[in-house]
């Protein structure tokens, strides 16, 4: 009868051993999934805000546009290779015309004429693990417009 129990015993004593090393490797590909995400989440944030930074400074000074890149640098200081490109313009206050750069103003406005600034971000974003069928880095943007005061 003992002989019985050991050799039973034995015979389990591989199994468990097989389910801790499959449960593991299934927590470790959810855990390296939720940090690859949470980077492309937290560079996504980041990429948004210096947008929207970027053109609340362009409000306040529509032609700079070193001042409207470096404000987006300066707001995610911790993303390398953001690039911000920069645009700014007139447009009538109700939304009727626009006009490129401010050249000429724009024709036929029944209201005031404003400054409008744009600005675009980006940043490529690579993942820890490359996974099967999904890209291993890609680019992250986000566009911003805020208007300023009239002319």
């Amino acid at each position: 009868m003992r002989l019985k129990r050991l050799a039973s015993f034995r015979s389990e004593e591989g199994t468990s051993i097989l389910e801790v090393s499959m449960i593991l490797s299934t927590l470790m590909l959810v855990l390296f999934g939720a940090i690859d995400f949470g980077r492309a989440y937290y560079l996504a944030n980041e990429v948004v805000g210096a947008a929207q930074a970027a053109a609340a400074y362009g409000a306040t000074d529509p032609t700079d546009t070193t001042g409207m890149t470096n404000a987006a640098k300066d707001d995610a200081p911790d993303v390398s290779g953001l690039t911000a490109t920069p645009s700014w313009g007139c447009e009538c206050s109700d939304g009727t015309g626009k006009s490129a750069s401010c050249t000429t103003a724009p024709s036929s406005c029944s209201a005031n004429v404003v400054y409008y600034a744009t600005v675009s971000v980006s940043a490529t974003y690579t993942s820890l693990v490359p996974w099967k069928g999904i890209n291993s880095s890609f680019t992250i943007s986000s566009s911003s417009t805020m208007r300023s005061a009239s002319e």
